[in-house]
């Protein structure tokens, strides 16, 4: 109790809520520009931390992170935009909320469950952080093989199309990821002598492109794009509660979801997103409807996005293992302010991680209101001529991939993909399963190839180890269903007279 209260009076101090409400503010416009991750919001506040008290400095990049994840959603909603890689997941069926004229049920599906699955995710990380990191411990790369391989069977889940085209556009994005000699043999694979593409494709370029330039290109080709009339947006968080009480399954199997994979290390809220939207999908009585404006995938991804945030701090805390990137810069911070990670954290400046407990669900709780405030600036999009507002899109595409890695050579990235999700999106191949691929196939690849190094070419260890072989017979029975429902379908069809 007295660590507690210590922990109170440490939160409390002027200089850090100052501070957790401009990283706020701050991390909500980043995650609403196209092109500015949740990874990127908290890497330049870095710099900033420097002159921060240790509570103050860890607490920004919470605050900031947290609300970055959430405010990837809004142009999501409003633009078929995300803002962040972990809002691909769901963003056609958030922007189809938008199109059927409920923006504000979408948005405030978003906010609410996203700050529920931040605090959940944060209980989580104070009473199960022992037992989640020992857990974490058990994976290896035999596990984290399977685990790639199976949120890469989430394409043919989440799309709404053939699962052949689904499957297709998933292997491009795997080939995306083959791209440049970051490779467990540091050979140089499709460069074409073009040093630029040495060290690979970063995903938030490829990600701006088939998303925003590819939005951009069919709004000019559209004739009948929209512009909804200008009318006043109802309540945000109308509905949340119902929704609450009509869905506790999703929203307790996503805060699940988001917990488990948040505390594998590498993992993150963007496979948290994705295999939480597909299983929605996989386990729904109305499948047919995910894709056209229905909350049950919103729902469960958006509860275990920002659950698997606070769960990935565990690994980070504990034992000085990043969750995510995010965590990575925050572990950097930990020790530039004296909070080496690892047990004796706990035990010894106990009252400093009782104020970093308070400092996440403080962050979720502020979220609401801030969100909102957010919202309701951004819903003016909605009435302005996309002629427009695409040219800007157009510029923060270009100016955010240029800060990713201040080379020009992103910039021609993203024109680039946003021709390929343009002719991909046109033909009825879905995107998101090449942004999927394109997220997963380097940890693919990374732990299927060292597996095979450790295991001297064998691959009985994939299938003896007692987690892989659950993680093995679940990926296997993804592969198998789209064929068994196949099958079933056609063996009526082949019986019938002619």
């Amino acid at each position: 109790m007295n660590n507690l209260l210590q922990g109170f009076s440490m939160v409390a101090q002027p200089d850090v809520l100052l501070t957790i409400l401009f990283a706020s503010i701050y991390g909500l416009i980043v995650g609403a520009l196209p092109g500015l991750s949740a990874t990127m919001a908290t890497a330049l506040l870095v710099p900033v931390t420097f002159y921060m008290s240790p509570i103050a400095a860890v607490s920004a990049i919470i605050a900031a992170s947290a609300m970055a994840i959430f405010s990837g959603d809004i142009p999501g909603c409003l633009l078929r935009i995300p803002g962040t890689p972990a809002s691909a997941a769901y963003t056609d069926e958030a922007f189809a909320m938008t199109r059927n004229g409920q923006p504000e049920l979408a948005l405030g599906i978003c906010l609410w469950f996203s700050a529920i699955g931040g605090i959940v995710g944060t209980i989580s990380l104070i009473a199960m952080a022992p037992l989640l990191a020992e857990m974490a411990f058990q994976f290896s790369t035999y596990e984290y093989f399977w685990l790639a391989l199976l949120g890469l069977m989430c394409a043919t889940i989440v799309a709404r199309s053939s699962p052949i085209k689904a499957i297709a556009a998933m292997f491009l994005g795997l080939l995306i990821t083959c791209v440049g000699n970051e490779n467990p043999g540091g050979v140089p694979r499709f460069t074409f002598g073009i040093t630029e593409l040495m060290g690979g494709l970063e995903i938030i370029p490829v990600l701006v492109g088939v998303f925003a330039v590819s939005e951009v290109m069919r709004s000019y080709t559209a004739r009948d794009v929209p512009v909804l009339p200008p009318r006043k947006f109802g309540s945000i968080l109308a509905g949340q509660w119902a929704l609450t009480k009509s869905h506790p399954k999703q929203q307790v199997r996503g805060n699940i979801v988001g917990i488990i994979i948040g505390v594998l290390p590498g993992a993150g809220a963007d496979m948290a997103a994705w295999v939480s939207y597909a299983m929605s999908k996989r386990f729904s009585k109305t499948p047919e409807k995910f894709g056209t404006g229905h909350p049950e995938g919103l729902i469960e991804a958006g509860s275990s996005n920002n659950a698997s945030l606070a769960s990935g701090w565990v690994p980070s805390l504990l034992f000085g293992i990043p969750g995510d990137t995010i965590t990575a810069i925050a572990i950097g911070v930990l020790y530039m302010k004296g909070l080496n990670p690892g047990p004796m954290l706990f035990t010894e400046k106990a009252s400093s991680m009782y104020a970093l407990y308070i400092v996440f669900i403080l962050s979720n709780i502020i979220m609401i209101p801030l969100g909102i405030m957010m919202i309701r600036s951004a819903r003016y999009v909605l009435y302005v001529p996309r002629s427009f507002i695409m040219p800007i899109i157009v510029l923060l595409c270009a100016v955010g991939s240029f800060a990713t890695g201040n080379n020009l050579a992103l910039v021609f990235t993203v024109a680039t993909f946003g021709l390929v999700g343009f002719f991909l999106d046109r033909n009825g191949y879905p995107v998101a399963a090449l942004v999927l691929g394109a997220v997963m196939g380097t940890m693919v690849e990374q732990n299927f190839v060292t597996s095979l190094i450790k295991s001297d070419g064998t691959l009985m260890p994939f299938f003896s180890r007692p987690v892989s072989m659950v993680l093995a017979v679940m990926t296997i029975a993804a592969v198998l269903w789209p064929l068994a429902v196949w099958v079933r379908k056609w063996r009526p069809a082949a019986g019938k007279p002619a």
